[in-house]
C-alpha cells in the first residue's frame, strides 16, 4: 500500500473515531440536559446555565489557549522523533497549565462577588463562584494532558478518555441532582471537573513519560511563544462570541425573541450537528499538519488530502440536509421551527466554503503566525457580523442563510489570498474537482427544492441527487483507501 493510501486511511480512521466521540458526547449532553430539566426544573436549568457560561468565559480568558497552542510544539517534536525535545516541551506545558490554572482560580476567587452581582444581580452566589474557582484549575490541568495525547497523536487513548470521562461524569453527577436538587449544581460541577481530570490522567499515564525537571523560569521563557499564540486564539474566540452576541441583539431589536430562537436553532444544526465533522477532523489534522508545516510539499499534500476527505464526507451530508431540511428540523426540534428551513438550506451550501477556509486557517496556526491569524479572524468577524445584520434586515431568516453563504465565500477567498501570497499554498486538481462536483450537486438539489412545487416530484429528484453524491463519494473513498479490503479485513476478525 502506498504512503498516500496509508495517509488517507489515517485521516478516515481519526475522523470516524472522533466523529463517534462527538456523537456520543452530544448524546450524553442531551441526556444530562433532559435530566437537569426534569430534576431541577426551569429555575435549576437557568442557574446551571449561567454558572456554566460564566465559568466557561473565565476559563477562555485565563487559560491563554494553551490547550490548542501547545499542540503545535508537541506535534513537531513528535513528528521528528526528537524524544528529548518532546519530553522538554511536555514538561514546559505541564508547568504552564499549572501557572495558568492557578491564575484562573485566583481570578475567579477575587472576582466572585462581582461575578455573582453581574450574573444574578445579587451576591447570593458569591460562595458558589468561590467553590467553582477550583474547576478552572482542574480544567486547565485536563487541557494540558489532552494536548499531550493529541499532539502525540494517541487517537484511541484520547477518544477513550473523552468518552469515559463523559459517561463517568454523567453517572456521578445525576445522583447529586436527584438527592439535592438545585443545591447539587455546584458540587456536581466540581465533581465533573475532578472525574474528567482523573480519567484523562489514567490514559496520560499510559505514555510512561520520564519528564526532565524544568524550572518555572525556563518554562516561562520557552513557553512564551505558546502563550502568545494561545492569547491571540483566546482573544479571537472572545471577539467571535461578542460578534455573535451583537447579531442576536440586532435580531431582537429588528425582529423579536422568536427570531433569535429561530437563529439559534438553525445555526445549532449547521454548527453543531454538521460541525462535529470539523471538530472530529481537527483533532488529528492540526497536529499532523503542525508536524510537517516546515516542509512545503508535505504540508500542501497534507492540506489537500484532508480537504479531499472533508469534501467526500460533507458532500452527502450537506445534500441530505438541503433536501430533507424540513424532516431534520421536525425531528431535532418541532414543526414550530419550520420557518428556518430555507435559512438552513442556503447555509448548508456555505459549508463547502467553510471547509476550504477551515483547511487554510490551520496553515496560519501551524505556522505560528499569531498576529496574522488574529487579524484574519477579526476582519472576517467584522464583515460576517455586518452581512448577518444586512441579511436579516432585508431578508429575514432566509437572509441569514444567504449571509452565511456569502460570508464564507469571502472568508475562503481571503484565506486563499493570504495562504497563496505568504505561504505559496495551492489546492491541487483533485481537490478542486471534488469541490466543483460536490457543490454543484448540492446547488442542483437546492434548485430542485425551490423551483419544483410538487412535493412528491421534488423529494424524488432530491433523493436522486443524494444517491448520486453518495455513490460519487463512496467510489472515490474506495479508490483511495480500498473499502473492499477494509471490509474483508473486518469480517476476518
Amino acid at each position: 500500500m502506498s504512503n498516500e493510501n496509508l495517509s488517507y486511511r489515517q485521516i478516515f480512521k481519526a475522523t470516524s473515531i472522533f466523529g463517534g466521540v462527538q456523537f456520543i458526547n452530544i448524546l450524553i449532553s442531551v441526556i444530562r440536559s433532559k435530566c437537569i430539566a426534569i430534576l431541577l426544573g426551569p429555575l435549576g436549568m437557568g442557574i446551571a446555565g449561567l454558572l456554566n457560561s460564566t465559568i466557561t468565559l473565565l476559563s477562555s480568558i485565563a487559560n491563554f489557549g494553551i490547550g490548542v497552542s501547545s499542540i503545535k510544539d508537541i506535534a513537531v517534536a513528535n513528528e521528528h522523533q526528537n524524544n528529548a525535545r518532546l519530553l522538554q516541551v511536555i514538561s514546559i506545558v505541564n508547568k504552564l497549565v499549572w501557572l495558568t490554572g492557578i491564575f484562573g482560580m485566583i481570578l475567579t476567587l477575587v472576582l466572585s462577588p462581582l461575578l455573582s452581582k453581574l450574573t444574578f444581580n445579587n451576591y447570593d452566589y458569591t460562595w458558589s463562584f468561590i467553590f467553582l474557582s477550583i474547576t478552572l484549575f482542574l480544567g486547565q490541568l485536563t487541557l494540558g494532558k489532552d494536548a499531550v495525547l493529541q499532539g502525540t497523536r494517541q487517537i484511541k487513548w484520547l477518544a477513550y478518555a473523552n468518552i469515559s470521562s463523559s459517561i463517568v461524569s454523567l453517572l456521578v453527577t445525576l445522583p447529586l441532582y436527584f438527592l439535592y436538587g438545585i443545591n447539587g449544581i455546584v458540587p456536581a460541577m466540581i465533581i465533573l471537573s475532578c472525574t474528567t481530570l482523573a480519567v484523562t490522567q489514567l490514559f496520560y499515564k499510559k505514555l510512561n513519560l520520564s519528564l526532565p525537571p524544568v524550572s518555572f523560569k525556563k518554562s516561562w521563557e520557552e513557553g512564551l511563544p505558546m502563550l502568545k499564540l494561545g492569547f491571540f486564539l483566546s482573544l479571537s474566540g472572545i471577539i467571535a462570541t461578542g460578534c455573535t452576541y451583537a447579531v442576536r441583539i440586532f435580531i431582537t431589536r429588528i425582529g423579536g425573541l422568536d427570531d433569535v430562537g429561530f437563529y439559534n436553532a438553525g445555526f445549532g444544526i449547521v454548527n453543531s450537528y454538521v460541525g462535529i465533522i470539523f471538530t472530529a477532523m481537527a483533532t488529528d489534522y492540526y497536529p499532523r499538519l503542525s508536524g510537517v508545516i516546515n516542509e512545503k510539499l508535505k504540508y500542501i499534500e497534507t492540506v489537500n488530502q484532508q480537504g479531499n476527505v472533508a469534501l467526500l464526507i460533507l458532500g452527502p451530508i450537506v445534500t441530505i440536509f438541503v433536501v430533507f431540511a424540513n424532516l431534520a428540523i421536525t425531528m431535532l426540534y418541532s414543526k414550530d421551527f419550520l420557518p428556518i428551513n430555507t435559512m438552513i438550506q442556503y447555509a448548508m451550501i456555505g459549508i463547502f466554503f467553510k471547509a476550504a477556509s477551515w483547511l487554510m486557517g490551520f496553515i496560519v496556526l501551524a505556522k505560528g503566525s499569531t498576529q496574522l491569524f488574529f487579524w484574519c479572524e477579526l476582519i472576517a468577524n467584522i464583515y460576517m457580523t455586518f452581512l448577518n445584520c444586512i441579511g436579516f434586515y432585508y431578508g429575514g431568516l432566509e437572509g441569514l442563510g444567504v449571509s452565511f453563504l456569502v460570508g464564507y465565500i469571502l472568508y475562503a477567498a481571503q484565506m486563499f489570498f493570504i495562504s497563496k501570497k505568504i505561504y505559496n499554498f495551492y489546492f491541487d486538481i483533485s481537490f478542486l474537482k471534488l469541490f466543483v462536483v460536490q457543490i454543484s450537486i448540492s446547488i442542483i438539489a437546492l434548485l430542485i427544492m425551490k423551483v419544483v412545487d410538487n412535493d412528491y416530484i421534488s423529494y424524488t429528484l432530491g433523493s436522486i441527487m443524494v444517491i448520486i453524491t453518495g455513490i460519487y463519494s463512496i467510489y472515490h473513498i474506495n479508490n483511495i483507501i480500498s473499502l473492499k479490503s477494509l471490509i474483508s479485513k473486518f469480517t476476518r476478525k
